[in-house]
């Protein structure tokens, strides 16, 4: 190795050099040299069962530790590392799980206690299961608008009416917030098993089709519905409840034809509440590196209004919305209503997938700034348990927040004993305080939700971000958030997970196609659209495709290739046709010279060639007639349409290289359509070539019976150069006069 400077204008003062000496290699001197191994030996079937069903106290053991991961950290557990800083972060986020579960159970249309439930048993449950040490399980707007959507559904105020005093007609809330929490709880343990199913076939990649653009688009649609589902909370008023697509804006031309009738009282709550939690939570973005904890605003404003409630009594006198009663203790567990089953199987499949997208996103972006590994399929298994459990204890269907995890990780949390102190905060709650919070109005907790929906409206400036860096992954976003919002949020998934995978489709079908050429004195071969350096080789043409070829675009591979290698095979094929009927001729003629043709009968022949002759082509004939008494033709101006300067060119193209190292796999559209080029470009004595073929791509060519008959293993080579070398080093006449011959000897220069 020396170290010079490369030549061509490189500008680095000291760059590495050296060169590497070999034989060109093609498929079959590759495996020579290489050692292929044919067949690589792995375990039987028989062996696979045997192993596992093998049982031992160490593969128990590991087994455990795998599905219940607070066994393999919590023995660990450093208290003097880790104790001060969990206790901090649960304390805190504790005291966020309190309001935002009351106001979260708003948006799932169940009484705020449930919401407390919710914060409660999932937060233990994916303690004991969960493999990530930051994030927070618990309620969630997006999660609690989708079961919210479930719940009023199938148990709409319609249902519920009833004759009230002097002919009033009145909604019996109890009868309906009981139905609702039976669909909630349905909903949630049917999402819980469809994660379970997911995690315990490994299905944990499922993720890996939500796209953050998509999943970023979702969320801020969704964030829009919440924003409309509270409008009627923060006004007064009693809108209609529509269904179906295009129902967000329904009931926005709904609840404007109502905002005459805003009921006042309820409105300055609202307005004073917003106010001031949009102030302290600015002082606590601003000054976040100076406070300690940030100050809990939501609880300090919940407590506020809640005595001010309650001392001028705001329900009675002014006719303010409240909470209502709250069950003092924890309700016993009862098995959902597994009859509603078939009415929510979508649903709850849709709030699975979007509930597990957001946690593992969630999840992994902690991972890995704090340098630990997230596992996908537990993850699903741990979530799963929430939730299956959480059915059992009236709760709906969790996830990790966004706004509490950063709490819980920014506060000096280190393990997920974080989540139990917050969960033991509210349990306390439930077990001792929840009747104070029965004065509290449903206002301030929506004015809560909207606050707290601050982050996911600022995922709008994905857009200018996304107009800069990639306008496909825009369009999936932009796509994502209409669609969410027309369509509402299941319709909305499905159409946008649809439309994102149509991108990718459409991106392997559309791939860029182009020519390849050598930068001297390097093995590079790089793109000559691109590189003014890059010239094409004489007689060589390099073809690449960005994609890989599949079914869905071999048809328009084969298209570029005939359009970018400017051979026009019908016409060559048509010409070579016609030389051969004209070699048949002459040799006719031989043969009519030995037989001793007469002479007149060969003026016959001539007159007669001359008058086809003129009628097709417009040509001269001319008769000659040699001592020997035998006539030939002569052609002087005959045009047979290929004598063009660029088919001239064309005429002297030996060789095709494609360029396989996009490729990753071979179906059987492709390995006809190869097959077909390979055919056809040989017919007019144009030899093609493969070039970087992955080990797989050269397995199924090998299987499909690709290298039999015409086509030969010798036509597949390691890498370009190689293949370019061969190409040269077979055709002496093109080595000789190519510019490159005095650049390009068969030693591989690296």
């Amino acid at each position: 190795m020396h170290m010079n400077k490369v030549g061509m204008g490189v500008s680095e003062p000291s760059a590495a050099k050296f060169s590497v000496e070999r034989i060109i290699l093609d498929k079959t001197n590759l495996d020579e040299v290489a050692g292929w191994q044919s067949e690589i030996q792995g375990p039987s079937l028989k062996e696979k069962i045997r192993d596992s069903v093998r049982c031992s106290v160490g593969r128990v053991w590991i087994w455990i530790l795998t599905w219940i991961p607070v066994l393999s950290w919590i023995p660990c557990y450093s208290i003097q590392e880790n104790a001060l800083g969990d206790l901090v972060s649960g304390v805190s986020v504790g005291i966020m799980h309190l309001p935002q579960g009351m106001a979260y159970a708003l948006l799932a249309s169940v009484p705020p206690v449930f919401g407390l439930y919710t914060s409660f048993y999932p937060v233990l449950v994916y303690f004991i299961f969960g493999t990530s040490r930051h994030i927070s399980i618990g309620t969630f707007a997006v999660i609690s608008i989708m079961i919210g959507s479930v719940s009023e559904r199938l148990a709409p105020d319609d249902y519920f009416i009833i004759n009230g005093t002097n002919g009033s007609v009145i909604v019996d809330t109890e009868s309906r917030d009981e139905l609702r929490v039976k669909v909630a709880a349905a909903t949630t343990l049917l999402c819980g098993i469809f994660q379970i199913l997911l995690g315990l076939i490994r299905f944990g990649f499922v993720v890996t089709y939500l796209s953050e653009p998509l999943v970023r688009g979702y969320t801020t649609g969704a964030a829009t519905h919440v924003i409309i589902s509270q409008l009627k909370y923060m006004f007064g008023l009693s809108p209609r409840r529509f269904t179906g697509p295009l129902q967000l804006l329904y009931t926005l031309l709904d609840l404007g034809s109502l905002l005459p009738q805003t009921h006042v009282p309820t409105l300055v709550v609202s307005l004073v509440s917003l106010t001031v939690l949009i102030i302290v939570k600015e002082i606590n973005s601003c000054y976040s590196h100076r406070l300690p904890l940030p100050i809990p605003i939501e609880l300090m404003v919940i407590i506020s209004v809640t005595l001010v409630s309650h001392y001028i009594d705001l329900r009675d006198v002014n006719g303010v919305d409240v909470v209502g009663e709250i069950p003092n203790g924890l309700s016993p567990p009862t098995v959902p209503e597994m009859s509603l089953f078939s009415s929510i199987v979508g649903d709850a499949f849709a709030v699975a997938v979007v509930g597990y997208a957001i946690n593992i996103s969630l999840g992994k972006t902690f991972a890995l700034k704090h340098g630990y590994k997230v596992d996908s399929n537990q993850e699903l298994v741990a979530l799963g348990l929430s939730n299956t459990i959480g059915g059992f204890f009236q709760c709906y269907s969790v996830t990790s927040s966004m706004s509490r995890s950063l709490v819980q990780e920014s506060t000096g949390g280190k393990t997920q004993i974080a989540s139990v102190i917050s969960a033991i905060i509210v349990l306390i709650t439930v077990l001792k305080l929840g009747p104070l919070f029965e004065e509290l109005p449903k206002a301030v907790l929506s004015t809560i939700v909207f606050v707290n929906l601050k982050g996911m409206f600022m995922q709008c400036r994905d857009i200018p971000a996304l107009w800069r860096r990639n306008r496909v992954d825009l369009l999936v976003w932009l796509v994502t958030f209409f669609c969410t919002i027309l369509l509402n949020l299941d319709l909305g998934l499905v159409a946008s997970i649809s439309f994102s995978l149509l991108t990718v489709i459409f991106r392997t079908q559309c791939p860029r196609y182009s020519l390849l050429g050598r930068v001297p004195g390097t093995e590079l071969y790089l793109e000559t659209d691109s590189y003014k350096e890059a010239k094409e080789i004489s007689g060589i043409t390099i073809f690449r495709s960005s994609a890989t070829i599949y079914y869905a675009n071999a048809e328009l591979y084969q298209e570029a290739l005939l359009e970018k290698s400017e051979i026009n095979v019908p016409k060559l094929r048509k010409l070579k046709r016609m030389k051969e009927e004209e070699e048949k001729k002459r040799q006719t003629k031989k043969e009519d010279k030995q037989s001793g043709i007469l002479r007149e009968l060969a003026n016959k022949m001539m007159v007669s060639l001359k008058n086809v002759s003129d009628r097709r082509h417009g040509t001269d004939c001319e008769r000659i007639i040699n001592d020997n008494g035998i006539a030939t033709v002569t052609h002087s101006n005959i045009n047979w349409g290929f004598q063009s300067e660029q088919d001239s060119e064309n005429a002297e193209k030996h060789s095709i290289i494609l360029d396989f190292t996009a490729v990753s796999f071979i179906d059987t559209v492709t390995l006809n359509t190869l097959t077909n080029i390979f055919r056809d470009f040989a017919e007019v004595d144009v030899t093609v070539y493969l070039a970087g073929c992955q080990v797989c791509v050269a397995e199924q060519l090998e299987r499909g019976g690709f290298f039999s008959g015409s086509v030969t293993k010798s036509q597949l080579f390691p890498s370009i150069h190689d293949a370019v070398l061969y190409c040269l080093s077979k055709s002496k006449r093109d080595l000789a006069s190519s510019e490159f011959s005095q650049d390009m000897p068969c030693i591989t220069r690296l």
